[in-house]
C-alpha cells in the first residue's frame, strides 16, 4: 500500500500566502516525478508545477514566479510555495507521485493524494 497526504491548505486573502506538504509513506521502492496539481469547479483538472528526483522543476505559465515547488527525497515530501495569491488560484489542490512500489520495482505508478482545498478571497 502507498499512501500520499497533503497538508497545509485553508482561506487566504488575495495577495497571501500558503505552503502545501505531501508525504508519501508505504510501500515505497524509489519515486521519479512528484508534483501537484489542481481542479477548479466546473473545470478539468491541471498541472501547476511538477520537480524530478533530481530537482528539475516544470511550471504551469499561471504560477510561475509566484509558487516553488521543492521536495525532500529522504522524507518522501514534496512541498508548495504559493505566494501571491490570487482568487483564479482557488481549487482543491491535488499531490501526485510517479513511483515504484516494492512489489513491482519495474514499473512507475501514479499515485493520489485526497486534495486540500485552497481558497483564495478577494
Amino acid at each position: 500500500q502507498v499512501q500520499l497526504v497533503e497538508s497545509g491548505g485553508g482561506l487566504v486573502q488575495a495577495g497571501g500566502s500558503l505552503r502545501l506538504s505531501c508525504a508519501a509513506s508505504g510501500s515505497i521502492f524509489s519515486i521519479a516525478t512528484m508534483g501537484w496539481y489542481r481542479q477548479a469547479p466546473g473545470k478539468q483538472r491541471e498541472l501547476v508545477a511538477t520537480i524530478a528526483t533530481g530537482g528539475s522543476t516544470n511550471y504551469a505559465d499561471s504560477v510561475k514566479g509566484r509558487f516553488t515547488i521543492s521536495r525532500d527525497n529522504a522524507k518522501n515530501t514534496v512541498y508548495l510555495q504559493m505566494n501571491s495569491l490570487k482568487p483564479e488560484d482557488t481549487a482543491v489542490y491535488y499531490c501526485n507521485a510517479n513511483l515504484s512500489p516494492t512489489y513491482i520495482i519495474n514499473r512507475r505508478i501514479n499515485y493520489w493524494g485526497q486534495g486540500t482545498q485552497v481558497t483564495v478571497s478577494s
